[in-house]
């Protein structure tokens, strides 16, 4: 395809931007562009029929980013290869045809002469212009970076709100050294450093701190020994801490108040402090208090928090317009812990928070003083850590945040925790040779031969590995541990057996990069079904039939019900002895344990869920995990996606491939989400250039 470049400044601009607005039409007819994205240039070329087209353009493309995750549109980095960067046109768009592509429109056009066309335009204000008519200007930019308004006042709230937690020094107890060892009386294995120790010990001294580490690594066994350590001195002085516990899904939010309630019961601490140390977690729209139908929240700057501390886990999965909205709803003395592994995919919404707040983990760059004070307080040797270190205070932010790099789940010997390892470092070859070699019973992978080959049916039916298990195993315990039929509705056997249900259905998940396609989330729960069907494990045809699992797709408040969270259909008998009646068993997520039924009829926002999205599956874990991979590249396929889907597993995974190759392809890649939030790497609170 050659294609001569639109010449953009031989053209007036009135009619280059209609001329715009019909190419950007074409683009959302073939899924180049969100509707939402056209419809925001055209309410830009309203406030200003005469703007500049390349202003319209780059406004398109800045809002086409936002639902790829990016916070903004770098420039300088579209122009050096527009297609790529955009990832236009999407993957399976084969028949371009006469459609102009980014690299056409932005052919031979200067990164200098583009941010002074946006600085021109009466629709862009300057990050460094505080005027009011500034402040209304729907695009900002700053130095390379254009952003629509609202994301770019994220930014800056986060931004902003995290100076001024790090510049905060909190009191430590002139005992800290014996309460840490008090509460690590265990020592961790020869030659490793006691990470826990350290990120309690960092973690005692500011407002803000992040830990961050893989599965296994004993990111919950640290928070809880933290909120120990913070509420003992409290206690002892007749002024308890309030502390609250959050996570981002309704599913996140019960493991870890499962999680959390055991760890506390094994705490050496007095008893009433262990009283004083919360098990009960929320979501953070809960917490915050959401109003529905509107993107505002109970609790904001004006209404704070009534907390003096906030833990917040599975912190990768918050956006940057949720972690806004929770900062401005702090309390100015409380403290932030965030948890979280920065490995793990971003938040499917704008903004890859932790991701950003992390880039500094794994070299450390403590500085002298702190390295100083970390070894005086905890006893630990950091000399050995190969560790970098920062000399001339760059780093702010790294002086309050610890990776723990030490896992318990996997370890040497885990073909589970080798894999996530050489699929983080991005080194396709080894991750190959380990999957090929067959030398560990917990790692598995299967080679399709074409859309209809049945080893998919047989591994998801019946598991794959010695005691794994597949989707036969949850029906038949339905049947067989059903209770009789003459045990009445309100017996707790039936919620026994609904719990033994759910707990069973954990046993194996199928997980999809996709969700279109033969290979995708929709397609393979309609070939699950039909497979189960097939084999009579499921009875009829309708959309609702026992043993049909579902997910919550919304959160509803009204049934106290998240994103995320998994039920499943079973007939229960109604309590005037009448006949069997369908209800959907939920596990509660209030920390009371049980189950909670509720009508399929009242269930708007669910779908079935023998296949989910690797995004879907974040703050979950399964026995036995397997991920289907597509059978050509796509843009959602990373590294980040294929190590999460990974580390959902806790004893068997299964790669499925369709194809070879797209893994390595995959594994590859890496998401880079552009933004603006790089306090460790930049002291200054906003760019001039």
């Amino acid at each position: 395809m050659n294609l001569s470049p639109l010449p953009l400044e031989e053209l007036t601009p009135l009619s280059r931007a209609a001329d715009l607005l019909q190419l950007l039409e074409r683009w959302v007819d073939r899924g180049w562009l969100r509707a939402l994205d056209k419809a925001f240039v055209g309410f830009l070329y309203e406030l200003d029929s005469q703007a500049d087209p390349l202003v319209l353009l780059a406004a398109a493309l800045t809002s086409h980013q936002l639902g790829h995750g990016h916070v903004c549109l770098d420039l300088f980095e579209t122009l050096k290869a527009p297609d790529f960067a955009l990832s236009l046109p999407p993957e399976g768009d084969q028949h371009i045809g006469a459609m102009l592509l980014p690299s056409q429109l932005l052919h031979g056009l200067d990164g200098a002469h583009w941010c002074h066309a946006l600085a021109s335009s009466q629709l862009v204000a300057l990050a460094v212009d505080g005027s009011a008519a500034a402040q209304s200007r729907p695009l900002v930019l700053s130095g390379k970076r254009l952003y629509l308004r609202r994301y770019w006042a994220y930014e800056r709230r986060i931004d902003n709100a995290l100076r001024q937690r790090l510049a905060s020094v909190e009191s430590v107890a002139d005992d800290l050294p014996q309460r840490l060892n008090r509460l690590f009386d265990q020592p961790a294995p020869d030659g490793v450093i006691d990470w826990q120790k350290l990120a309690c010990a960092l973690a005692t001294r500011g407002a803000f701190s992040i830990v961050t580490g893989g599965p296994g690594t004993g990111k919950t066994t640290t928070v809880v020994r933290l909120l120990a350590l913070l509420q003992a001195p409290a206690v002892e002085s007749g002024s308890p801490l309030r502390i609250r516990l959050a996570a981002p899904t309704g599913k996140a939010a019960a493991r870890l108040t499962e999680s959390i309630s055991q760890q506390v019961l094994s705490l050496t601490v007095a008893g009433n402090v262990r009283e004083k140390i919360p098990t009960q977690v929320t979501t953070v729209h809960r917490l915050l208090g959401s109003r529905p139908g509107t993107r505002h929240f109970r609790h904001h700057l004006g209404n704070p928090l009534p907390l003096d501390v906030l833990v917040v886990d599975e912190a990768s999965m918050i956006d940057l317009e949720m972690m806004a909205n929770l900062l401005d709803a702090l309390p100015a003395h409380a403290r932030l812990i965030l948890l979280g592994d920065k490995d793990q995919l971003a938040s499917v919404e704008a903004g890859a928070v932790l991701g950003d707040l992390c880039r500094d983990a794994e070299a450390g760059w403590y500085s002298p003083h702190t390295r100083q004070w970390l070894q005086a307080v905890s006893g630990e040797d950091l000399s050995t850590s190969g560790l970098q270190e920062d000399l001339d205070g760059s780093h702010p932010l790294a002086q309050q945040v610890v990776m723990l790099r030490y896992s318990r789940r996997f370890g040497e010997g885990s073909g589970i925790g080798q894999l996530a390892r050489w699929v983080n470092q991005q080194n396709a070859e080894e991750a190959r040779q380990l999957l090929a070699a067959r030398r560990h019973d917990d790692l598995f992978c299967v080679s399709l031969k074409g859309e209809h080959d049945h080893a998919l049916e047989r591994l998801v039916l019946d598991g794959q590995g010695e005691g794994a298990q597949g989707y036969r195993y949850y029906l038949n315990l339905l049947q067989s541990a059903r209770p009789s039929l003459d045990t009445r509705r309100d017996d707790p056997a039936w919620t026994h057996w609904a719990q033994q249900l759910l707990q069973a259905f954990d046993a194996f998940q199928l997980l999809c990069a996709v969700r279109k396609g033969p290979w995708g989330v929709e397609g393979l729960n309609l070939r699950i079904t039909a497979a189960l069907r097939k084999v009579r494990l499921i009875e009829g045809d309708e959309q609702w039939y026992e043993g049909r699992p579902v997910l919550m797709t919304r959160n509803d408040y009204g049934l106290g019900l998240m994103n995320g969270d998994i039920g499943i259909a079973l007939k229960l008998p109604e309590s005037d002895g009448g006949p069997q009646v369908l209800r959907v068993a939920f596990a509660r997520n209030d920390g009371q344990g049980g189950v909670r039924f509720v009508l399929p009829s009242r269930l708007n926002d669910v779908e079935t869920v023998y296949a989910m999205t690797v995004h879907k599956s974040q703050g979950s874990e399964f026995t036995h995990t397997a991920l289907i991979l597509p059978d050509a590249l796509n843009p959602v396929l990373t590294k980040e996606l294929i190590y999460t889907g990974i580390t959902r597993a806790k004893r068997w995974f299964s790669l499925i491939e369709p194809r070879a190759g797209v893994f390595e392809e995959a594994v590859r890649r890496k998401v880079k989400r552009l933004s603006g939030l790089m306090l460790e790497l930049d002291a200054v609170p906003e760019e001039t250039d």
